[in-house]
């Protein structure tokens, strides 16, 4: 694929991308459901109604404070977060998955004096209302009938005073270096911490991925990961940054009918939802039987492509339908990608772009280059920061150092709100930060990630292995959907075996099939790969669960759950 010109205007602050939705004009926005029908919202008519919220907050006291959102995704989510951000305030994007315990001691934790929340909401925030320390204006985006109370205030309450002082409200200047976010990890490891972002790591991200990503003003996406997540926030941004049409997800069960609504031409994952579609493709296909035709087709599909004739979109039409018919590129970050499925969606028409990043790094650190990809990396990185690799002494078969990947640049964040013992560990001596992951550089300057500091598994001979190198290898088996591997002592109490926890693919075993068939099926095809494996690398225990692992909102099973 050839180097395409990228057409957006670069944003210098949140009010800046305002002003440019303003200009989009009568562009659609937004699409999103609305009872049985879809409804939309134009560009100018999204920054209207950001502006009036500003307006209102500094109206009614709230313009500078700390103010939280949470809810369903939705425009007036992303119009609040705009407007208290531009309006000079500090916004606290919340996980709408978390216990309400947990929801008020976090932002007790941080000071937030409001917070605006969906109807999904309603009945949790009634007794909060009273008892939180310091929340004190409560505003509703859509009231339950009769709900009302001092400390209550309506969107469209805030919005009528917003619009009352439009004529004289003006967006504050602000230091794009000073707290404009603050987000709390999603605790993969058992932990969370929150981050503190500025305008300029958000914008420096914002741009990086418009220059990197290659999107267009006439795309169509869809928006389904939380919009809490600094990755799918940063996108929403781009997005609009870049003017094309965002569609809303409402729900999990009709996102397949969402897209053939929506007929989206780019999407936005994590693996996990691509392994899922993967999986279901081909699942699909082998009910009709028509697994043998498929890879023939393929074959004669690439060697069309090899004299120049790309019939792909023809020759996997029925395919392609189930995503709307018009998918051509999926942007895929949050965990490593399988570079085998990366293959396959690329013969069906659709090409995955990987990418990497961190909340703590706003969150971009590197993107594939979609003119030069390289399965296994998730490329070089981005225009607004550098990385490095840590010296370890350890080296690849091709040379090249291999140890903990550090960021520095414009998209790392200001540091961990009130924890100086983590921002210690958090920063090498010389300002870098520190990620966490392994991996290592390659010499174009492709960053290649290999495991986590965190999981590694020591064996006993001293040898490390990185776990999700090795999970990589067993999500290639069809009947293994979701793998965890871990360090079991032996029976000596010094032996590490190598044992890979597996949740099979229901849909390749007919209900009542038992354990034991399930078991060797599985167990062959691991040693099948084994015999592709280094000796220590080996997987010597299989382990059967009857249920999916638990995981993040952003789809990360929870590693320190897993026993």
């Amino acid at each position: 694929m050839k180097k395409t010109e990228r057409i957006f205007t670069p944003i210098t602050s949140f009010r800046n991308l305002l002003e440019q939705c303003t200009r989009f004009g009568e562009k659609t926005a937004f699409r999103y459901p609305c009872g049985k029908e879809y409804a939309s919202i134009s560009y100018a008519e999204f920054a209207n109604i950001a502006c009036k919220i500003a307006a209102g907050l500094e109206a009614v006291g709230l313009a500078g404070k700390r103010i939280a959102v949470i809810g369903d995704t939705s425009y007036q989510w992303v119009a609040t977060y705009l407007a208290v951000t531009a309006g000079g305030g500090v916004i606290v994007p919340m996980d709408k998955e978390l216990a309400i315990s947990e929801i008020e001691g976090f932002l007790a934790g941080v000071e937030a004096e409001a917070i605006v929340y969906s109807s999904s909401f309603n009945d949790k925030m009634k007794p909060v209302i009273d008892r939180h320390p310091t929340l004190r204006t409560f505003i509703p985006m859509d009231p339950a009938a009769g709900e009302e109370g001092e400390k209550l205030l309506p969107l469209a309450a805030l919005m009528e005073k917003g619009s009352a002082a439009l004529a004289d409200y003006a967006f504050p200047e602000r230091d794009p270096e000073s707290l404009a976010v603050m987000l709390f990890t999603s605790g993969t490891t058992g932990t969370s911490k929150c981050v503190m972002l500025c305008e300029k790591n958000i914008c420096s991200c914002v741009n990086a991925a418009c220059a990197t990503v290659n999107f267009f003003p006439n795309d169509v996406t869809v928006s389904v990961l939380p919009l809490h997540h600094t990755y799918e926030l940063a996108i929403m941004l781009a997005s609009l940054t870049y003017s094309l049409t965002i569609c809303i997800n409402d729900s999990l069960r009709h996102l397949m009918r969402n897209f053939a609504n929506y007929k989206p031409t780019g999407l936005v994952l994590v693996p996990l939802f691509v392994n899922t579609m993967h999986k279901k493709i081909w699942d699909e296909v082998r009910k009709k039987g028509k697994e043998k035709l498929l890879r023939r087709t393929i074959k004669v599909s690439e060697g069309l492509r090899r004299v120049g004739i790309d019939l792909r979109r023809v020759l996997f039409k029925d395919i392609l339908a189930a995503f709307g018919g018009r998918l051509e590129k999926i942007i895929c970050g949050g965990a490593p990608l399988n570079p085998e499925m990366v293959k396959n969606f690329e013969a069906f028409g659709v090409q995955i772009c990987e990418g990497y990043g961190i909340t703590e790094c706003s969150p971009l650190i590197s993107v594939t280059p979609y003119f030069a990809p390289r399965p296994g990396s998730v490329g070089p990185a981005v225009c607004c920061c550098e990385a490095r690799i840590a010296p370890s002494g350890n080296q690849t078969a091709e040379g090249f150092e291999e140890g903990e990947i550090q960021v520095k640049g414009d998209n790392v964040m200001l540091g961990y709100y009130n924890n100086p013992e983590e921002n210690a560990k958090a920063f090498t001596e010389d300002g870098w930060y520190r990620t966490g992951d392994v991996g290592f550089i390659d010499a174009d300057g492709y960053i290649h990630i290999t495991g986590r500091l965190k999981s590694v598994i020591v064996l006993e001979n001293g040898k490390n292995v990185f776990p999700e190198e090795i999970e990589e290898y067993l999500e290639n088996i069809e009947e293994i959907a979701e793998v965890v591997v871990v360090g079991r002592k032996g029976e000596d109490g010094e032996t590490v075996n190598l044992t890979a926890i597996v949740y099979p693919n229901q849909d390749l075993f007919p209900e009542g099939t038992d354990q034991s068939v399930i078991y060797d099926t599985i167990y062959s095809k691991i040693a099948e790969i084994n015999k592709k494996l280094p000796s220590f690398k080996k997987v010597k225990v299989l382990e059967l669960r009857d249920r999916e692992f638990e995981k993040t909102t952003s789809r990360k099973i929870k590693r320190h759950l897993v026993k």
